[in-house]
């Protein structure tokens, strides 16, 4: 049951974070509709016959947006110099599904404010590597993934995520985030959250007010040095959790902070831990390289007796399969009461 189960999870999250490519032909649109496409693509772009809902405008030097045909589905405008996203750019292109304008010049004075309001279909958003310093407002509510990374947000205007719940990936890493702007009320509205990405930002602290959705977070390379007691109560379905450079010590982890029966992937890598903290019987894989361990003692950290592991009983067996702990102070050979507890390790690395 417990393999079903995880298959499904898994499947589940494959089918949400995947990137399609466009599988819409001449065939799924009516004739006039298709003629109309042809006869509307921009001069600077390509409309490829056979999936006439694209429209490739990347790579191509342009400064602002051409005028795009009216049933298009996916624009990519990537890699160009546009500095500004207005009201009327997108005026025709009312059934966007996915728009990419990743490496441009857009600015927050060059997005107005109505620019995204009438793509009420508009489920991609792509806006990675533009000089933002605030999260665009108003967004469609329609949308499931927004991908906002290496901008120079610094600022969550509160209300921003209102209504946003089919928002299922958030990523805002490589910003300015601190942590006046990552809270409670500025994340209100994001019932659906999966994946929320804040890594390489200036967190000090845990994020609050992630919704009882979220199963993978990002953390990398901030400046957190503690998590707070029973910070993942409110987080039943946390399974994937990254926290690789940051500061945190033995004293910032309480004893069973990762009791947590969901988690399967933990990741400390780059801290300034010397033990190794206790983790539940579901983990899979664990990541304690760079840090300062000097010894790995498997009866302290087994999840369960030694002496009381039954290998029938899936549940009642550890199921750690890959242990990372090079770059620490531990000299190898492994103690054999770790092997015991963690009879499905495949890899340990020291």
């Amino acid at each position: 049951m417990f393999w079903k189960n995880r298959l499904n999870g898994d499947m589940k999250l494959f089918l949400v974070f995947s990137t399609l490519l466009p599988l819409v032909s001449s065939q799924d649109m009516p004739y006039e509709h298709f003629l109309t496409q042809l006869q509307g693509c921009p001069k600077e772009c390509r409309c490829p016959p056979s999936f006439p809902r694209v429209v490739y405008c990347d790579n191509r030097n342009l400064k602002q947006i051409p005028e795009i045909p009216p049933y298009t589905w996916y624009l990519y405008l990537q890699n160009n110099q546009i500095e500004a996203l207005s009201e009327q750019a997108l005026r025709n292109a009312t059934e966007l599904r996915w728009l990419n304008l990743n490496h441009n010049k857009i600015t927050d004075q060059g997005m107005e404010e109505g620019a995204l309001k009438a793509l009420s279909s508009l489920i991609h958003l792509q806006m990675e590597e533009n000089l933002l310093t605030t999260i665009p407002s108003p967004l469609p509510t329609s949308l499931e993934q927004l991908r906002l990374s290496r901008n120079k947000i610094s600022k969550i205007p509160p209300g921003v995520f209102s209504g946003m719940d089919h928002l299922a990936l958030l990523d805002l890493q490589g910003n300015k985030l601190g942590d006046e702007a990552v809270t409670e009320q500025n994340l209100k509205g994001l019932g659906g959250l999966v994946q929320v990405n804040l890594a390489k930002n200036n967190l000090k602290t845990m994020p609050l007010g992630l919704p009882a959705s979220t199963i993978q977070l990002y953390l990398d390379s901030n400046d957190i040095d503690s998590i707070p007691p029973e910070y993942f109560k409110d987080l039943p379905k946390m399974a994937f959790l990254r926290l690789n450079f940051n500061k945190l010590g033995n004293g910032g982890l309480p004893k069973n902070i990762f009791n947590i029966s969901s988690i399967l992937d933990l990741q400390l890598s780059h801290n300034q831990l010397t033990e190794v903290p206790l983790f539940p019987l579901s983990l899979e894989h664990l990541h304690l390289d760079h840090n300062k361990i000097k010894s790995v003692n498997g009866t302290e950290i087994c999840p369960v007796p030694i002496g009381t592991i039954d290998e029938s009983v899936n549940e009642c067996r550890p199921r750690l399969s890959y242990l990372r702990l090079d770059g620490n102070e531990i000299k190898p050979p492994i103690s054999w009461d770790l092997m015991v507890c963690f009879r499905l390790l495949r890899a340990i690395v020291i």
